[in-house]
This record gives structure tokens, sequence and C-alpha cells, in this order.
């Protein structure tokens, strides 16, 4: 019996390990799941709200103990995950009465016809989650998947497999047998979970990873959603708050060691203001904490993209201090070139690379030159700055901030950092399959 042993990345010791599940089980996982599917979509909406709202209420009592657990196992500092797992927690009220509005059924009406527009489950769903955000990731799949009327078979990360399963735990202690179930494993096990007889794969990953599934999934014509990596853009127009930038700067480049799909990855920056900006960014980092790596695969895969463009003519402007074990102290470049691999390829690390740009046309030209498009930032004065923004290719884009939304609006990239999306009214509904009924009147 193979187990997955997790380690903590600051130190290396073992902080638990879990049973694998072995890839010939799966079938049968899946026929347990079809069985019981069937009971679980009888329940109406609102009786399935009721069992998994009682998770989330389980999930706001332990959200401590399971940030304490993600920070241990991926490195995050532990007010960052304990913060994570009680955002995630607290979302399970508001997510659902967003559910209950993207699943009912619409009506609509002529002199001679009543169509309903009915969204039900697809069946069998498969929930793939990354180890970067081991909690939010899980629940932004495993609850529209569920509260839809679907069965689930989840995969939390095999680098934090003991967080994932802390989150499950809450749920399989609600739901009816088999309803939802846990599969623990790597590589084999994700493969085999999108070759089974499954009805949508949901996915949260790199591109690499993402365009295998699709193109396994696309044998059987399954239902896919797959959110995929990104590489940021951020712009800093001539006339915008450089104080301002530059701790946004600081903070989405290295926050969570920059393993974060949504990291500013790119900062072109005019030419007027690029050195005093540069200034600021460095102040700015000094103050920035950060933990280690996930682990010293992914610290090797940064330092040698940070060593090429070092040969490519990057200049380090500024570096930190701590680099033991899977630490990777903040680094601030600057003459980048999108001659240069780093100015395409996905980084995940705690690197701030700033371009110079001499007008706000090859700003937004670089910006756009890239498969990815999952978010982009401009901070410069307000009207200007969304002039600028309604230029990027990105599916998410924050005007003097982040990200960050009124609520209800789906998370979505564009290009390859997406393929369908969710969170939101809109994001839930593809969870469900829509089925349209025509009556005569």
């Amino acid at each position: 019996m193979s187990e997955l042993i997790s380690t903590d990345p600051s130190n290396g010791k073992e902080v638990g390990r879990v049973v694998m599940t072995d890839v010939e089980a799966i079938a049968e996982m899946v026929a347990v799941a079809r069985v019981a599917q069937v009971g679980w979509a009888a329940l109406s909406f609102a009786e399935r709200a009721l069992i998994l709202n009682r998770a989330g209420a389980l999930l706001v009592e332990r959200a401590e103990a399971i940030g304490a657990l993600g920070s241990q196992e991926m490195g995050k500092p532990l007010g960052e995950c304990q913060g994570e797992a009680k955002y995630a927690a607290g979302l399970f009220a508001t997510d659902l009465e967003e559910m209950r509005e993207a699943y009912a059924d619409v009506v609509t009406e002529n002199k001679r016809v009543r169509t309903t527009v009915v969204r039900d489950p697809h069946g069998v769903a498969v929930c793939i989650a990354p180890w970067n955000f081991p909690i939010l990731m899980p629940h932004t799949q495993v609850l529209p998947a569920l509260a839809a009327g679907n069965a689930v078979l989840f995969k939390p990360s095999e680098r934090a497999p003991l967080t994932g399963q802390a989150y499950a735990d809450a749920l399989l202690e609600v739901l009816p047998e088999g309803g939802m179930q846990v599969v623990h494993g790597a590589g084999d096990q994700g493969k085999a979970l999108v070759e089974a007889d499954v009805d949508l794969v949901v996915f949260t990953g790199s591109r690499a990873a993402g365009v295998h599934i699709l193109n396994q999934a696309g044998k059987d014509l399954k239902r896919v959603i797959l959110e995929l990596g990104g590489k940021d853009p951020m712009i800093v127009l001539d006339g915008a708050n450089l104080d301002k930038a530059a701790v946004f700067a600081a903070r989405n480049s290295f926050g969570n060691a920059g393993q974060v799909c949504v990291s500013t990855e790119r900062i072109y920056v005019a030419d007027a203001v690029h050195d005093a900006f540069v200034a600021k960014l460095i102040e700015a980092a000094k103050t920035t904490e950060i933990g280690p790596m996930v682990d010293a695969r992914q610290k090797a895969h940064v330092v040698a993209q940070l060593e090429r463009a070092d040969a490519q003519g990057a200049v380090v402007a500024w570096r930190g201090e701590r680099n033991d074990g899977n630490y990777l102290a903040p680094v601030v470049l600057t003459g980048m070139g999108h001659h240069m691999e780093m100015a395409h390829d996905e980084t995940f690390g705690p690197l701030a690379c700033v371009f110079r740009v001499t007008s706000d046309a090859e700003a937004v030209r670089l910006a756009n030159d890239t498969v990815y498009g999952l978010g982009a930032v401009v901070f410069g004065e307000s009207v200007h700055a969304r002039q600028v923004a309604r230029q990027l290719k990105a599916g998410m884009i924050g005007v003097n901030q982040g990200l960050t939304s009124t609520g209800g609006t789906p998370w979505v990239g564009a290009g390859q950092s997406g393929y369908g999306f969710h969170s939101g009214v809109e994001g839930h509904r593809q969870f469900a399959q829509v089925r349209v009924l025509n009556e005569r009147r």
C-alpha cells in the first residue's frame, strides 16, 4: 500500500501521510458515485443547501487548525493560510445563495408557448485542485458541483493532501455516503480520473496539464472547466501614484512566494517614472514577508529561469537575503526585454520583473504579447488608466487596485489561461446541464 508523505517545505520535516488511492479502484469509486448521485440530485436545492451549510459551519469551527495544517504543508505564512481557511469557510452561505439563483428555473412566455430553462446536474464530477491555495481552490470547485446535484470525486494536490482531506472531512461528515469521495495520488490518479466514466472534469493548474486534460476529455466529449496559468502584466503609467503602485507590485509579485496564478509577473513602467518607481519598489520589497517555495523542484525552476534572464541581460536591482533550503529570496529585476524567456514563460516565484516602455501603445502591445490572459493591472490617472485597461486581453483587470471585485463575478481567464470559468452566477452555471422545456399554452 503506497503512501503520500507530506513534508514541511520550511524544514523538510514530515507533516503526515495519506494512503494513495489504487488506480484500479477508481472505476468502482465512479460506480458508487453514480448510485449516490441519483439520491443527491433528487433532493431540492434548498435541501442540498441546508446540508452543505452544515459543512460550512464545521469549517468555520476548524478554520484555524486547517489553516495551520496548510501552512505546514505548502509553506504559506501562518496568518495568510488561516485567513484563507476562514475566508473559504465564510463563503458558504453567500455562495449558496448565488447558486440558488444560478440553478433556479427561468420561465418565459408568449401567446403560444411557455418555455422553462432548467439546470440539472451533469452527473459525476471530478475536481482536481492545486496546492497553492489548498482550501480556497477546492471550495470553488467542489461546492458548486455538489450544490448543482452532482456527485464528486475530489483529488487534492499531492503537495497538500492533508489540507485537502481536512477540507473534505467537513463535507464527508454531512453528505450521504458516496456523494463525495477523496482520491489521493499524483499524475497516475489524475489521469485515471480524467479517463474514467465521468461527466465533468474541473481542474486548476498549469497550462500544460490543462492541455493534456482537454485532449483526453475530448475523446468522450466530457464537459471541462479549466483554470490555468497566467503571466499577468502590470502597467504603471506616467501620472500614477507611485507609492501605491510600488506597494501593490511588491505584494502581488512576492505574495505566497510568487506562487499565485494571478501574481504580477511583468511590470511595464513608463520611461518618465521608471527610475522613481523602481526605487520605491525596492523599498516596498524590503518589508515583504514570504515563506519558502513549495518544494525544491519549484525553487530550481525559478532559479534556472532567473539565471537565464541574467545571461540574457537582465539586471538584479535588488535581492533579498534568505536562500537556504526551499527559501528563495525576492528579487527585483530591471533591464527586461521580450527576447527573454522570462517575458513569456510562467515563473511562479518571487521575482518582480520591470520593463521600461516609452509609450502607452508599447505597454499595451507588450502586455498582450502572451498566450496567457488571466489577469492584468493598470496604475495611472483614473480616466487614462481605464482607457489603457480596456485594451488589455485579460479576463480580469484591475485599475489602480488588484482584481478584487464587488463580489458575485466570474473568475475567468482569456486566451490559454482558461477553458470555461467558475464563480459568480454565470460561473456556477457551468457545473450544471442546461435543458429547455417548451410547452403549448
